[in-house]
């Protein structure tokens, strides 16, 4: 028989860099989860992604066990890192913030396509350009 869930917690974590601080203590802690031990497994896991945020599903159990599942990074986050810019435009359409290729596009495209629900990769390369159009990154 399958084990009860009791929560889904939805979170965005630093890849390596999560602490029990907030806003990961809290949300698991009042679920009864073992902080110190996600933290360590997650941190672990995400070494080689050093600074992309990483959002992170976890199944909470009514044993208070828990299960997670990594996603991918925010198409925004790698289309700033691709662009090499901090932030965004604040008026995207009349600012423009950063250019990146179609090259990037179809790179970044091919990472998140396991998390878009995009039929066909051109379809998620159109996907990320409207990110990037409405961050205000150029695609040249």
């Amino acid at each position: 028989m399958a084990k009860e869930i009791t929560a889904i917690v939805k979170l965005q974590c630093p890849g390596g860099q999560a602490t029990p601080a907030p806003p990961v203590g809290p949300a698991l802690g009042q679920h009864g989860v073992n902080i110190g031990q996600f933290v360590k497994d997650f941190n672990d896991k995400t070494r080689d992604r050093q600074g992309l945020v990483i959002p992170v599903v976890i199944t909470v159990y009514k044993d208070r066990s828990f299960t997670y599942v990594m996603k991918s990074p925010p198409a925004g986050v790698l289309l700033k890192r691709a662009a090499k810019i901090a932030t965004a435009a604040g008026t995207p359409g009349t600012q423009v913030a950063g250019q990146v290729t179609k090259a990037q596009v179809e790179e970044i495209a091919k990472l998140k396509m396991a998390d878009l629900n995009a039929a066909s990769l051109a379809a998620a390369m159109r996907m990320i350009e409207g990110t990037a159009r409405s961050a205000g990154i150029k695609v040249v």
